[in-house]
């Protein structure tokens, strides 16, 4: 698992910091307040770092240029943003998971390539559960199946549109649900169903055909 920083010491920070932590995970926790830290408890076994989740010296401290996930789950919207474009875009970890209010933005985050929850409950749960797969857009996993939800990319194809039953022949996945890139419509998907580039795609993908796969998911 790696190292991985928690930008976040509240209710659903300190949770998910001591999951990782008891699990084997070398865990940073990031917060601006240093009281926050004492919802970790006693048996937290990570570092605590007081500093601005979004300040390159604080995420440098927190040993971002080693780390293999960053999850960003501040109360704020506009901060978990800028954290995760700074680690990202700045710093380059690998996966990148940020915490989302509003949903309003979900198709936005998408179509940015951010890994995101959005939601107030078992928030700590479900990127525990991204940070465990291993990648982003992770919505859930059955046995060998992982199932994703993300933003089409065709950019790889001469045509920027593509046939359902190609993409399900060819990479042995189950195209589950689908909205157009604008929202102007979502649908259960057949086979002759046509996606475009930048569509929001809900999808079943074997393990062994993931990462074959990963050129069609907008990073």
């Amino acid at each position: 698992m790696g190292n991985v920083i928690v930008v976040g010491c509240g209710r659903v920070g300190s949770q998910l910091a001591s999951m990782l932590s008891d699990n084997g995970a070398n865990v940073y926790v990031v917060d601006v307040a240093a009281e926050s830290f004492a919802n970790l408890g006693r048996g937290f076994n990570g570092t605590k770092i007081q500093g601005i989740g979004f300040d390159e010296s604080t995420l440098i401290s927190a040993g971002v240029e080693d780390c293999t996930t960053l999850a960003a789950v501040t109360s704020s919207d506009n901060t978990n943003l800028m954290v995760a474009e700074v680690a990202k875009h700045l710093f380059g970890v690998p996966h990148v998971i940020t915490r989302l209010f509003n949903p309003q933005h979900e198709r936005a985050y998408l179509q940015l390539g951010l890994d995101f929850v959005c939601g107030t409950s078992l928030v700590a749960e479900q990127i525990y559960s991204k940070v465990i797969s291993g990648h982003g857009f992770h919505l859930d996993t059955l046995g060998e199946i992982e199932i994703l939800k993300f933003s089409l990319d065709l950019s790889t194809l001469k045509r920027k549109d593509v046939k359902v039953s190609d993409l399900e022949r060819d990479h042995t996945v189950r195209l589950v649900a689908f909205e157009r890139a604008d929202g102007s419509t979502c649908s259960i998907p057949t086979k002759d169903s046509v996606l475009h580039h930048g569509d929001t795609v809900i999808a079943a993908v074997s393990n062994t055909f993931l990462r074959n796969f990963a050129r069609f998911i907008q990073d």
